[in-house]
């Protein structure tokens, strides 16, 4: 009997869902805790896995004889050794466009936020501070100004039409795209990531983390005095010290924060202290409604891929597999 095991809690769809599997004779684990030790122990016998941000190790893919496909809810797989899915040609599959549109208006969110100080505004009508905050006049507009999305794909785009209603002048960097086709529209790209950062005045992430921070202390002397930052896409994207210093600094006005170099972070992270960031965890596409598409995409992804249907479009490691 075929064996799916969900590691993480779903949306209440997705456990309907589930329920219509096992009636239909599939065998179905779920556990809801989001943890690798509360669903390691199963992994001997299941042929497909929808996991959530806990880890997939190569030691856990290593004892799963079985397994055939591994299913994320969501489309981020940093947890995930792929290297060693690659090695049994196990495919790694994600949701296609399901939370986009959620990860771009908590972006614009944060945007706002950092522009209009959302939180010191907060606490000076909460007593922490006084009425008269009012007429330090630290809040600003984001009309007329320039927004460079960092990472052009489905969630920049939307951000970038969001932006455009806000008459924000907008252009993106992404060096995948610029290779392979710049998409039609008005956002005129940026071929260097320096010439980006001096033309801006608020910037949005939506990259894939990588070795090394993408903005440090160097990418922060480069952007002109009170950027606006918004990071909906990966903690280590931004080296946090480096942050730090250019908000106490006034180089950056503001920032909002959904992601962080360790999560959850730890109850004394510097950045907790700072009155101009906004955060968040980790939701920016946690909406109800992203939520419940991510649960039955995941589902039915894993399905798929074990009956060989599966759009090879949402495999991740599809070359790795020829």
């Amino acid at each position: 009997m075929t064996h799916l095991l969900v590691a993480g809690k779903l949306h209440p769809s997705g456990e309907a869902r589930l329920d219509v599997l096992r009636s239909n004779g599939l065998r179905v684990t779920y556990i809801e805790e989001i943890s690798e030790a509360s669903y390691a122990g199963h992994m001997a016998d299941v042929d497909a896995l929808v996991i959530r941000t806990q880890p997939l190790t190569a030691e856990i893919i290593a004892r799963s004889e079985r397994l055939k496909v591994v299913s994320r809810h969501g489309v981020g797989y940093d947890a995930v050794d792929v290297s060693a899915l690659n090695d049994r040609k196990i495919p790694l599959t994600i949701v296609g466009d399901v939370n986009s549109a959620s990860v771009a208006e908590h972006a614009m969110m944060q945007l706002l936020a950092g522009a209009k100080q959302a939180i010191r505004a907060d606490r000076a009508v909460r007593a922490t501070e006084n009425w008269n905050w009012r007429n330090r006049l630290e809040q600003r507009e984001i009309s007329g100004r320039n927004l460079l999305i960092i990472g052009y794909g489905r969630a920049g785009r939307k951000l970038a039409k969001m932006a455009g209603g806000f008459d924000m002048n907008v252009r993106a960097y992404d060096p995948f795209l610029m290779a392979h086709g710049w998409p039609d529209g008005p956002v005129a790209p940026v071929a260097d990531l320096s010439e980006g950062l001096a033309w801006a005045d608020c910037l949005s992430l939506h990259v894939p983390r990588s070795e090394v921070p993408l903005l440090g202390a160097s990418e922060f002397a480069r952007m002109k005095p009170g950027m606006i930052i918004a990071n909906t896409s990966r903690g280590g994207v931004i080296c946090e010290k480096a942050l730090l210093s250019a908000l106490l600094s006034g180089q950056v006005h503001a920032a909002g924060l959904d992601v962080f170099e360790t999560e959850p972070p730890e109850a004394d992270m510097p950045l907790a202290s700072c009155s101009n960031v906004v955060l968040s965890p980790h939701i920016a596409g946690l909406t109800e409604e992203a939520s419940e598409k991510m649960a039955l995409s995941s589902i039915d992804n894993a399905l798929a891929a074990l009956n060989n249907t599966i759009d090879p479009a949402l495999i991740v490691n599809r070359d790795a597999l020829l």
